[in-house]
């Protein structure tokens, strides 16, 4: 069962604007669609899976509703040109684990499509590398010379001219007059800059011997912000629809990407800024130093299903600061569990009642089509679980339309490292089966023929559940 685009229109808070805009084509075809990607000098944490589970959201309701997508996701691979100019970050991991620097971001680009896949969110279009696109970036810095918005600094450097463009700050809110000179956000070179808001768009090599590149203004590197105005404006044939991030890249990254891309084509680039916000992880912000960096990795050490960490997310509006924990993925863990096996025996059920089905869905894209509600959108899951009046049939149609939202993957079963053997699966079929039916000899002896296996059952007042005994 699909809908059309004329039934529905997609809102969505607009950072830019600050107020809810609705998502639509330029083109009248095709969503163009562009989320920043991760830097890949180590392991993605949860907290940036959050930001790539927002883009997976957005693009599953849109095809959901009919529209055609297009979506770019970069590969920063070329270091991260952020506040700290002391050491590349791919260079100083490279140094660190004795590789090649480009093996390094190889590894690691390999790790965040493993965890994509496990998080169940659907792959981009093109991921376009940074160290494959520098001539693309040559290009625009070079247009951007010509047109005046750029120049070659007294350190050989090429500079954004911030004074140049006229809009700057209505992303973030940060005007040029009050930012201040040497502020944290961008590197300072006495004396290079004709302004202390100008930002590098490349970087001479000066000492650096890996991970650089020649061009018109001699060998070095592009800087942080050039990359992605050069790849959306390349792959997305010059607008893009919608742009997402975390609210981390509102500014100085997406401000001057804005600045930079708009300047290029004398026009508004962007139409739709979409920020997702900061994650916490049992009441911190995750870092190194704190020692509460959680990985989708770690979930399964822990034998949970990463889709656990998908629904904790769900559970939270995108916009809204989420604090994690291992408790809620627990529970998470459970709830999927449980879903699965009433879906085992909901789908036997003749039972269906297609209007009613019908009715259901399009009251939860109702939610979804409002700024992503999706914590209102799996209330109204829950209460169809719990509901007396509507058929096992009814639920199990329900359950398998919206999960193509959801991206739980409800109708499979979780493998892990410790994964699940078939025999011992359908023992939990058969369990919740026999409960179901009343026959509580056969399910108490089922539940300890379980627990041989080292699989702990559980029965609350929303059915069966289960989990590994450790």
């Amino acid at each position: 069962m699909k809908s059309s685009t004329t039934n529905y229109e997609i809102r969505l808070f607009d950072t830019k604007s600050r107020q809810l805009m609705p998502l639509t084509s330029s083109d009248g075809e095709i969503l163009r669609i562009y989320g920043c990607g991760p830097t890949v000098y180590r392991d993605a944490h949860v907290g940036n899976m959050r930001t790539f589970l927002l883009s997976d959201i957005v693009i599953r309701l849109a095809k959901f509703i009919g529209y055609k997508v297009k979506f770019i996701q970069n590969i920063t691979d070329v270091g991260h040109m952020s506040e700290d100019f002391i050491e590349d970050k791919i260079l100083a991991q490279a140094k660190k684990e004795s590789k090649d620097p480009y093996e390094i971001a190889k590894i690691y680009e390999a790790r965040f499509h493993s965890d994509l896949k496990l998080l169940n969110i659907n792959p981009a279009n093109n991921y376009p590398k940074a160290s494959e696109c520098i001539d693309l970036m040559h290009d625009l810095i070079s247009k951007l010379i010509t047109k005046g918005h750029a120049y070659v600094g007294s350190d050989n450097c090429v500079y954004f001219s911030a004074q140049s463009f006229e809009g700057y700050g209505a992303i973030s809110g940060n005007r040029l007059d009050s930012l201040k000179p040497g502020h944290k956000f961008e590197y300072t070179e006495e004396g290079a800059k004709r302004f202390h808001a100008d930002w590098a768009l490349w970087k001479v090599a000066e000492n650096r011997t890996e991970m650089i590149w020649n061009s018109p203004w001699g060998k070095g590197f592009p800087g942080w912000h050039i990359e992605c105005s050069a790849m959306s404006l390349h792959y997305l044939n010059n607008f893009v629809d919608l742009h997402l991030g975390g609210i981390d890249l509102r500014f100085p990254h997406h401000e001057n990407e804005r600045a930079q891309s708009n300047c290029a084509i004398n026009n508004e680039a962007v139409s739709l800024w979409v920020h997702g916000e900061h994650l916490l992880f049992e009441g911190r912000k995750m870092a190194k130093s704190a020692g509460n960096v959680v990985l989708v990795s770690d979930l399964i050490d822990r034998n949970l299903d990463p889709l656990c960490l998908r629904l904790c997310f769900l559970e939270n509006r995108y916009r809204s600061q989420m604090d994690l924990s291992w408790d809620s993925l627990k529970a998470a863990h459970q709830t999927i569990q449980r879903w699965r096996d009433k879906i085992l025996i909901w789908q036997s059920s003749k039972e269906t009642n297609l209007t009613e089905v019908k009715k259901i869905v399009n009251e939860i894209i109702t939610d979804l089509i409002d700024d992503l509600d999706t914590p209102r959108a799996l209330q109204k899951l829950r209460k169809i679980e719990k509901s007396q009046e509507l058929s096992d049939g009814t639920k199990f149609e329900v359950f398998k339309e919206v999960d193509v939202l959801f991206g739980l993957d409800l109708l499979n079963s979780f493998s892990s490292k410790a994964e699940i053997p078939s025999h011992l699966n359908e023992l939990l079929s058969k369990r919740a089966k026999a409960r179901s039916l009343g026959d509580f000899v056969e399910s108490d002896r089922l539940r300890d023929l379980l627990a041989e296996n080292n699989i702990l059952v559980k029965d609350g007042k929303d059915g069966q559940s289960w989990d590994w005994l450790i």
